[in-house]
């Protein structure tokens, strides 16, 4: 049950293709962001459909794959957890990203 307390999973689009860096350590790390869609219909009866989109990161072998095999449109389940970090810009304002942390991906379609 410890397994369940930050775990997320996804399955969307990737809207661009991986930026992979190679850090001073040798560790490679790759960074997308994938799109998942909701429909339903609104009040007047119309279909609606809301786009939520998520910054990805993976590490290691991980990144790998991803720098290898995945594009831009590509369909992807991901899973990981959640991941907050803040950073401070040149201009000393303080910022926060949340993103997820991949430990596994598997493609999807064609």
């Amino acid at each position: 049950m410890n397994s369940l307390r930050n775990k997320v999973q996804l399955i969307g689009n990737l809207g661009n293709d991986p930026e992979v860096v190679i850090l001073e350590s040798g560790s490679k790390l790759a960074k997308f962001s994938v799109a998942t869609n909701e429909t339903y219909k609104n009040a007047e009866g119309e279909k609606v459909t809301d786009t939520q989109w998520h910054n990805v990161v993976a590490w290691g072998k991980t990144a790998e794959i991803a720098e290898n095999y995945l594009v831009k449109g590509k369909e992807v389940a991901i899973e990981g957890k959640l991941v907050n970090r803040s950073y401070e810009t040149k201009e000393g304002e303080k910022r926060y990203v949340t993103e997820i942390k991949c430990n596994e991906l598997l493609m999807l379609g064609k």
